[in-house]
């Protein structure tokens, strides 16, 4: 891909002031969702030593192959594709790095003191200045808590559990498993203390720092007072089951405890203001007091994010709307940036995903609501970044008063397509939006002899095998998008598809789903198997269909035997391609299956009404894949149609935004 980029020529530590007719422009960039992993981590209890490498000589701790296709995020080359990403910063003389959540592995010990290794060598060497905020996977509760993993590798090739005192398994004696504190979960204390260089505390070098509970402005700011209010016993906020505690509180809350938040405002250069929101949502459990763990009290926050912000945060959003309004009359451009998304994430696709899928499935309960981006977009909010999602994605919407939101979903270096976006400040209209997609990632390689192993293993023990072919992965590019395969045929198409639509999907080649939608037939979805298809393929009426389905491809300049060129399960990995990466998946799906693609979308018109159906399998098959494969279609164009993602302008008076990339969706 080719990108276009300014570069900052400073000396070492210098910070830009915004662009001047004489000056660089400034240029943020953002890397949401690493999930670090110190895949080379030392513990000092010596109760596992890692997996020897013949061809490093160092020692891993790593988690198995295949836990990490079945997971969203990779789990142990990211440690690689954060070094790289950095590297790539240094090269292109940006200073400012925003890490806008899930920086780290559900903040475990060993994982957060070689990120802070690796930030400190960044910004000591080379000059880069750090802001961080929290996700759900760094603080997993807002108190530290025993954890650990059931699948670290083992020398054997097997999984082996590793967790901290106090835990289940630890508790249970096991001697199959290893017990240390390497693997504790960290809670909001002892992540920001062990981070507070990097944006949660002020330094000295920021012209501008403030909190939600700070008492004081930038017109009489200094340092010293800023670090007094930044302590975190004074950054507290009550929270109850029902909704926000202290001056919010009703009479009949109950299960009410003070958290820390870790909201902040910096103005790291002249004129720039970053505000990082602390939008985890902890709420507090009513069947557990959480008496002897204090995390335990706690629901996660995976599932809150921005629709419980304003029941159980007010004060934090009322901060929010009271800084917009600041920067408005300041004349400060403002960027915001947390870990959770302010607009819906699908392109607007999540209701057709819905009657698709299902309302629970496809990670659809993240979405925020309406109402919702339309308060956040009222209360001065004007561009975000956000992640939690792993998605490349632009969302642009306008309140009922008509104050606009750009919501910049950054993409993950940790999945499908792995990258970070790049933010120029040009003027004070206008940021130059750029997605750099790490291609090429030094030493992403160096623990597959580990992976080697394991399959052997799996083999040996009659376990189910995930795909070596990853191990030829030529490019990290390239293993990430073999990690979207399995993780679609392993975790996505099984649990999240409806049976009867797999079994359908997983049987036909596009030829053959073409001629079923215009096929007129009584057989029902339940008698559907592919010893069906295939007897009712050598049918007069299957025939009559063909030759239908070839003249109308015909009129679109296709060629029906072409159809057969991809399958069922190639559709469904598109669909995750685009949803997940938008315009960075392009190079990867042939641009004649997207002309097919858009050819079923035009052919395949769904009514304005779709049925309910209770019992599906009574439908004839064609009436079946006609209204499914209408509208997964739809969904596909939808992701296709959507506002520019990879590199364009915008804005930031109008909300418009100008593509700049050369080749766009057919």
């Amino acid at each position: 891909m080719k990108t276009l980029f300014f570069r900052i020529f400073l000396p070492l530590f210098c910070l830009p002031a915004l662009a001047t007719p004489t000056s660089a422009p400034v240029q943020i960039a953002f890397l949401p969702d690493v999930h670090f992993h110190d895949v080379y981590a030392q513990f000092p209890d010596n109760s596992f030593k890692g997996l020897h490498s013949q061809v490093t000589g160092k020692a891993a701790t790593i988690r198995t192959m295949a836990s990490q296709l079945q997971s969203t995020r990779l789990f142990n080359e990211n440690y690689f594709a954060l070094k790289a990403a950095l590297d790539d910063l240094v090269r292109r003389h940006v200073n400012l790095v925003v890490l806008p959540g899930d920086f780290s592995d559900d903040g475990q010990t060993a994982h957060i003191r070689g990120l802070k290794q690796i930030l400190q060598h960044y910004s000591s060497t080379h000059g880069l200045k750090f802001l961080l905020t929290l996700g759900n996977h760094d603080p997993v509760r807002p108190y530290a808590q025993s954890a650990g993993k059931p699948d670290y590798l083992g020398a054997d090739g097997r999984p082996l559990a590793i967790y901290s005192p106090g835990s289940e398994p630890c508790a249970g004696k096991d001697k199959n498993v290893i017990c240390t504190e390497e693997v504790k979960e960290l809670g909001y204390l002892e992540l920001m203390t062990e981070l507070k260089d990097f944006g949660f505390y002020p330094k000295a070098d920021d012209l501008y720092w403030e909190t939600p509970f700070s008492r004081y402005s930038n017109t009489n700011y200094s340092y010293s007072q800023a670090l007094a209010h930044s302590d975190l016993t004074k950054r507290q906020f009550e929270i109850c089951l029902q909704g926000a505690g202290g001056a919010y509180k009703k009479p009949e809350y109950s299960h009410c405890h003070f958290i820390p938040d870790a909201s902040y405002l910096v103005e790291p250069v002249q004129g720039l203001w970053l505000l990082a929101i602390d939008a985890n949502v902890y709420k507090p459990k009513a069947n557990d007091q959480g008496k002897g763990h204090l995390a335990a009290a706690f629901e996660g926050s995976g599932n809150a994010g921005y629709n419980a912000m304003f029941d159980y945060k007010p004060a934090v959003m009322q901060w929010v709307k009271h800084v917009a309004e600041r920067a408005k009359a300041q004349g400060k451009t403002l960027i915001t940036f947390s870990h959770y998304p302010m607009i819906e994430f699908y392109q607007g696709q999540t209701t057709q995903i819905a009657t698709l899928l299902g309302e629970n499935r496809g990670q659809l309960s993240r979405s925020p609501q309406q109402q919702i981006s339309h308060q956040l977009a009222d209360s001065g909010v004007q561009l975000h970044v956000g992640g939690h999602m792993h998605l490349n994605n632009t969302a642009v919407m306008k309140s009922d008063s008509g104050n606009s939101l750009v919501n910049i979903q950054a993409p993950s270096l940790a999945a499908y397509v792995p990258a970070y976006k790049l933010l120029t400040l040009t003027s004070k209209e206008h940021i130059k939006v750029q997605t750099i997609v790490l291609e090429q990632v030094p030493g992403f390689d160096q623990l597959f002899e580990h992976y080697q192993k394991e399959w052997q293993q799996l083999k040996q023990d009659n376990q189910p095998l995930w795909d070596l072919s990853i191990l030829q992965s030529k490019s990290y590019r390239d293993f990430a998008n073999g990690h979207l395969r399995e993780l679609t045929r392993l975790r996505f198409l099984p649990n999240d598809w409806p049976d009867e639509l797999k079994q359908l999907l997983l049987a036909l080649n596009g030829e053959q789903m073409l001629v079923l939608s215009q096929l007129n037939s009584s057989v029902t979805l339940k008698e559907f198997s592919p010893a069906m298809l295939e007897q009712l393929s050598q049918s007069p009426t299957w025939q009559q269909a063909r030759q239908k389905a070839t003249t109308k491809a015909a009129t679109a300049g296709l060629k029906l035997e072409d159809f057969t060129h991809w399958t069922g399960f190639d559709l469904v990995l598109d669909f995750y391609r685009l949803q997940n990466a938008g315009e960075l998946a392009l190079p990867d799906i042939p641009a004649e299956r997207l002309k097919h693609y858009g050819f079923f979308t035009a052919l395949l018109q769904q009514p304005a009404q779709t049925p309910q159906v209770q019992n599906w399998a009574n439908w004839t098959l064609p009436q079946y894949c006609h209204n499914k494969f209408a509208g997964l279609f739809q969904i596909i164009h939808g992701f296709l149609q959507g506002p520019p993602n990879g590199d364009f302008i915008l804005n930031m008076q109008t909300g418009e935004l100008t593509s700049q990339n050369k080749s766009q969706a057919p």
